[in-house]
């Protein structure tokens, strides 16, 4: 959603490094590129004067001038104007004191709504709350049926008196402000905690929209009324939230379909015009695509510093706990990393989302958001298919698939055997760093790492010892070469009693910290 607006501002910031001081045309170059970034990314223009001003009057204070490096001190200053427009900080839905707590839903037809009941139902049930999603929109035709389907997906219960329309040339025949009523006292009969009315929209802003959305709210007076707005629709989302805010006063903004393409100003604008706070973003089709809205986390993201937190919260959820500690065993006792124990690591990355949503949350993303565009997400699926082509065997000892081994596991998971030897390949270059980093020799090609390629394990790293230079006298030369030779003719004298010298009975095989298991070879 933001790439255009992203590459625009890193690459202003890029024309401030190695500058140890700027300068007042320096900081006016620098906020004339980022008020051109947010106009073409489509921000409102009163929104685009005021963060302008603010940035430039910071950029000029003693902030800047005081600081060590000019540029990063500016880089944190949009970061921070950043947050402060698209919120400041992270609201939360407010929880009524005596249940059910009631959330209705606002919006223009086609922004998501009812798509979006269902994503909020699932997300406060794995909250721990017990939703009930009612189905006002009387009027949009299979409006009834889709919240229904969402509802079974989700595995939250849908309330549906009245089926509404199912196409459109009927006309709606029923009550959607006594539904919404009805939907309530179901809810307080039924225990659930929570409801989410899902109202009617319009193609347009009328005041039948109005009323009838000011007449839901009037009979059930919500704790939370979020306005879903389609953050593709550009500077129209600015009139549009300001309509709703005066007709029905929503509290909370919910932006959708943020996974797509478009310049993304109305995300930038929304909060900063109507005062009301995002608390809630789409980010795809799927019902897991939904997430609580973040402010500070989005300016990172829009800066390229990435999204760290987000994906740890991801991790934390979808990642099984009993898998990442029997890895963590087999890790610290230096057990070899199969192909099984790969298989299941890429069933755990599966489990968080999209691989490019996950790499694009790291920091410096951008410079390789080419590579991730070319990403082939069925490419997990191929490598599966390689793995679980092979036998038991074949993947705890990799090392005995031979050429006829490897064109069956190809012939059977339907790719090339070149495919295969990539595959095999990879998995040893995995294995041989596993087992580096599990004897405590840091990760190999990382420098200052122990490790073929590191600086401890190099051949830059560590020098043969220098000989002896000979003798230029002939006699002494040859008498230093014979005792050269006694001395390596020697018996090597140890005294008895133990393997590793002089014999002690006092002697603890543990004081070695040997590897687990080879107290065997020390016998007493």
């Amino acid at each position: 959603m933001f790439n255009s607006l992203s590459d625009r501002l890193t690459a202003t910031f890029k024309n401030l490094r190695g500058k140890g001081r700027l300068s007042e045309a320096d900081v006016d170059a620098t906020v004339r590129e980022i008020r051109r970034a947010l106009l073409d990314a489509d921000v409102a223009v009163p929104v685009v004067r005021e963060f302008t001003a603010k940035v430039r009057e910071r950029a000029l204070g003693a902030e800047v001038n005081e600081a060590l490096n000019p540029a990063q001190q500016i880089v944190k200053i949009v970061n921070e104007e950043l947050v402060a427009i698209l919120g400041g900080e992270t609201r939360r839905i407010n929880l009524a004191k005596n249940p059910p707590t009631v959330i209705m839903l606002a919006g223009l037809q086609g922004a998501g709504k009812t798509t979006l009941a269902g994503k909020l139902s699932k997300w406060l049930k794995a909250q721990g709350h017990s939703p009930l999603l009612v189905a006002a929109d009387l009027q949009r035709p299979n409006a009834v049926k889709q919240l229904q389907v969402n509802g079974e997906r989700a595995g939250v219960p849908v309330f549906a008196p009245h089926p509404g329309v199912s196409s459109e040339f009927e006309s709606a025949t029923g009550d959607p402000v006594a539904v919404a009523r009805a939907g309530v006292a179901e809810a307080k009969s039924k225990l659930h905690d929570v409801v989410i009315v899902d109202t009617a929209g319009r193609l347009g802003i009328d005041a039948e929209l109005m009323k009838q959305a000011a007449d839901i709210r009037a009979a059930i007076n919500p704790d939370e009324v979020l306005f879903v707005i389609d953050a593709m629709i550009g500077q129209d989302a600015v009139t549009t939230a300001q309509a709703f805010n005066e007709g029905v006063n929503f509290t909370g903004v919910v932006l959708s379909k943020l996974d797509g393409d478009a310049r993304g100003g109305a995300a930038l604008s929304v909060a900063s015009i109507t005062g009301k706070p995002v608390m809630f973003a789409s980010t795809g089709e799927s019902l897991d695509d939904f997430e609580l809205f973040h402010p500070d986390r989005m300016a990172s993201r829009i800066l390229d510093m990435g999204d760290v937190l987000t994906l740890i919260e991801q991790a934390e959820k979808n990642w099984d706990k009993g898998e990442a500690e029997r890895m963590a065993r087999k890790f610290a006792d230096q057990e070899d990393f199969t192909l099984d124990d790969f298989l299941s690591q890429m069933q755990q990355i599966r489990k968080m989302g999209s691989m490019k949503k996950m790499l694009m949350m790291m920091p410096g993303a951008a410079n390789i958001r080419q590579q991730l565009e070319n990403f082939d997400e069925r490419e997990i699926d191929r490598v599966e298919a390689i793995v679980r082509s092979m036998t038991p065997h074949e993947r705890v000892a990799p090392k005995i698939i031979n050429g006829s081994r490897r064109a069956r596991i190809a012939k059977g998971s339907g790719v090339h055997v070149s495919e295969v030897n990539g595959l095999l390949e990879r998995f040893g270059q995995a294995q041989k760093m596993m087992k580096k980093m599990a004897q405590g020799g840091g990760i190999p090609g990382m420098p200052g790492m122990a490790g073929p390629g590191g600086f401890k394990g190099s051949r830059k790293g560590k020098q043969a010892p220098k000989k002896k230079a000979r003798s230029g006298n002939p006699a002494k030369a040859a008498a230093e070469l014979r005792a050269a030779e006694e001395r390596a003719n020697a018996p090597k004298s140890l005294p008895t009693g133990a393997a590793f010298g002089a014999a002690n009975e006092d002697f603890d095989p543990a004081s070695l910290n040997l590897p687990k298991g080879f107290e065997k070879f020390l016998g007493k």
